[in-house]
């Protein structure tokens, strides 16, 4: 069998208990060395089989997969956080599944969600947003143009925007645009759960400059929107004059 494992944002003690233990038993993993901890690798028996995907292409880790596989060997491609946002699994399982391979998918935290903790947010507040926009802004790899920022940023929702802090003036312009205002509270978060993590909180107006004085040009998650300081309403899951299946209003 080989597991696809996500290896959370960080810290090895984030990976969820099955994906702790499937790299015990593991005979091989194949991690994605330039964004997963190698701590997770002290956690593997004696004699396990480790390949670094950061310079292997697609064929190559198929190739590894399939022989250790053939072998009856288990195999882990450790992934970093939750390998479904941003993981490049699906050509991965699809070749799998023409080989007739079997696979598994182990999620995992995800890096949006550890930046949420890292600033003790709450993406879904009452009165302020219920929708969470997880995107990219485009560089090497394209986007469609209807996923462009500022129509997304139109929406006025929470957002968590992946491997874009390296051109973030050109993210905030898209924002702004969308926004239509310039004091949308930001919160840029370089390797969430980290030893070495870093918490910048601005709005669109400074958090560029922030960034800049900070040297952070990778590894970092940017956060958008009024949920980071926004008056937001109570919630009714817990109000005493809200009934629900499992508890009656109190009049």
């Amino acid at each position: 069998m080989i597991s696809f494992v996500g290896a959370g944002p960080g810290d090895v003690d984030l990976i969820t208990v099955r994906g702790r233990r499937l790299l015990e038993k593991a005979d091989v993993v194949i991690y994605a060395g330039s964004l997963v901890s190698r701590d997770h690798l002290t956690f593997c028996k004696e004699g396990c089989k480790f390949y670094d995907s950061a310079s292997m292409t697609l064929e190559e880790v198929i190739e590894v997969m399939e022989r250790e596989y053939r072998q009856g060997k288990r195999v882990v491609r450790l992934h970093t956080g939750d390998p479904s946002i941003y993981g490049a699994i699906k050509e991965q399982m699809d070749l799998l599944e023409e080989k007739g391979i079997e696979f598994e998918v182990v999620p995992g935290v995800s890096s949006f969600t550890a930046s949420c903790a890292a600033i003790k947010g709450e993406f879904t507040l009452p009165g302020i947003s219920q929708t969470v926009i997880i995107t990219r802004l485009e560089g090497r790899t394209p986007v469609p143009s209807s996923e462009s920022l500022e129509l997304l940023a139109f929406h006025k929702a929470s957002m968590a925007i992946f491997l874009s802090v390296g051109s973030i003036e050109r993210a905030v312009e898209k924002l702004k645009q969308g926004y239509g205002r310039s004091d949308v509270p930001v919160a840029v978060v370089y390797k969430a759960t980290w030893e070495d993590e870093k918490v910048i909180i601005g709005t669109l107006d400074d958090i560029a400059q922030k960034v800049r004085d900070q040297g952070i040009e990778n590894f970092a998650m940017i956060l958008v929107g009024d949920f980071i300081n926004g008056k937001y309403e109570r919630s009714r899951l817990y109000d005493p004059s809200f009934a629900h299946g499992f508890r009656r209003a109190v009049k």
